[in-house]
Order: C-alpha cells, then structure tokens, then sequence
C-alpha cells in the first residue's frame, strides 16, 4: 500500500501528496473527474483502479449495506456492514473494502478480518460528500470479490467544519473501549472510539481562512488477549473522532488491546480489560 512521507511536511503540496495516499485509498485525478462529471455512475471507472485485474461477483448473499437513504448530517453518515454467509459455508470473509463514490477519495476504509474471530458487523461514521452509491467489497478465503451497494443522499461531508479549531484543541489518540453482550450468547460486541479530527484537508480553518492540513487515523489494529481481532486502514472519509463497532467471538482473554496511528505520524495504544475479566 502507498506509504506517506510525514517528514514532508503538510503544506498545499504536502496535503496533496496525504489526500493521494491515504493508507491505500484513491485520490480521483482530474482526468477522472471530467469522465466521471459526463457519467452519472462512477463505480465503472472506479472499480477496476481500485480491485485491477479482479471480477466482483453479486454479493447478495455475502454482504449487505445499512446506511440511511438521506442522512441527517453528511459528515456523520452511519453505515453498518453485515456479512451474510450461510453457516453451511466453509469460507470466511477476509477483508471488505468500504468506497463511498463520488467521496474525493473514494476508498474509505478496508476492514481486514482475522480468522476465526467471528466478526460478521462492522459499524462507522463516514463523510459523504455527495449523493452516492456506497459500496462494499468482501474478499473470501478463497480470493474471490463479493459486491453489495447501498445509495445514499447527503452532500458536503467532506468540507463540512470540526468541532475544534484546530488539532491541539483535542487529546489526539485517547481511546475508549467499551464491551457489549450481542443477541447471540455466542457472540459480543465491542466499540472503538478515538478522539481525533480526522481533518479531511478540505475544512477551511475559520479565523485563517487556510485549508486545516489533512490529518487522519490511518490503521488500528483490535487484539482479544493475543488474538488479533480486526485491522482498520482509514481515510479522510472516515467521521471526526473515529468510531468503530464490531461483532466478535470471545476466547478466555482477560484484556484487550488497541493500537493506532495516523497520517502525521503519531501513535496511540490503550488496554482494556474484558467484560467477564475477575
């Protein structure tokens, strides 16, 4: 995956060069944005930059998309994927890949499931910065892509101000881990949040009138005792103050881990412990 030269600093090109990478997302190329401007779908031209060389198949009966068909607050979009594999399946979902379309990078987020883990919900918060599809992409253990799609109306998430001025306002990196018991009494929830503008680069600082420097949660990686759970490589898409809700299947671990970092190079871990822990 593209990798991001911190030491480069964020000035206009800087913001540029975050906005590119962003961890493996895509930033769309002007080119791109002329076709996609004549072409009211742009999911065509997408998939096969971000999935080169793959067939995605109809997902219907891997995964599905719940998002609200017209959100209440483009910045803070809920959006909960399940999978759908029937229990008779030997494969697993590996990984799925979050792309919200007409987003300025459109990849928002890949997921990567660990064996075993029993995760089978992710929910988040994105930004959308236009009326879209949203689509999600499984990746099953054995390589082949499944394809659900879910159309949202919302415009300017992307844009839309923090609610801090700036960065320093705010305890970058403070985690919150919480644990909940699911429907099923073989299965739990837990929720990450990360205090953190997750600054997209395109908010205008309101005293400056500059572009606030993108600065985002790039990878958290979830540990059940010495078990890893789920890996999270975000983008600019991802809401202010990353939020992070999951399925799980609970071993005999007393603890959790977490363990972040973001674009500009800070890290940030907490420990948490487990519901039944003495």
């Amino acid at each position: 995956m593209p990798t991001i030269d911190h030491a480069a600093g964020f000035g206009r090109t800087g913001r540029r060069a975050v906005l590119g990478a962003l961890s493996g997302t895509l930033l769309i190329a002007p080119r791109m944005r002329a076709a996609m401007a004549a072409d009211a779908d742009p999911w065509p031209a997408l998939a096969p930059q971000i999935f080169p060389d793959r067939a995605l198949e109809d997902g219907t009966n891997v995964l599905t998309i719940d998002a609200p068909y017209r959100a209440e607050d483009a910045a803070v979009v809920p959006v909960t994927l399940h999978t759908t594999l029937a229990a008779d399946d030997p494969r697993q979902v590996r990984k799925i890949t979050l792309v919200i379309d007409a987003n300025p990078s459109p990849v928002a987020a890949v997921f990567t499931l660990e064996p075993h883990a029993g995760i089978d919900s992710i929910a988040t918060r994105v930004r959308v910065d236009d009326y879209t599809n949203v689509h999600a992409v499984a990746e099953l253990s054995d390589g082949k892509l499944y394809m659900a799609t879910r159309y949202v109306k919302a415009a300017g998430g992307c844009s839309a101000p923090a609610l801090k001025q700036t960065a320093d306002a705010i305890p970058v990196g403070t985690l919150r881990f919480r644990e909940l018991q699911a429907t099923d009494p073989a299965q739990r929830e837990a929720q990450v949040m990360v205090r953190h503008p997750n600054y997209s680069g395109m908010q205008m600082d309101q005293l400056t009138r500059l572009y606030i420097p993108a600065d985002f949660v790039e990878k958290l990686r979830i540990w059940q005792g010495d078990q890893l759970l789920l890996t999270v490589e975000g983008g600019i898409s991802i809401s202010e103050n990353p939020s992070f809700r999951f399925s799980f299947k609970p071993n005999e671990a007393k603890t959790f881990r977490v363990d972040g970092s973001d674009s500009d190079g800070k890290h940030f871990s907490g420990s948490f412990p487990a519901q039944d822990a003495a």
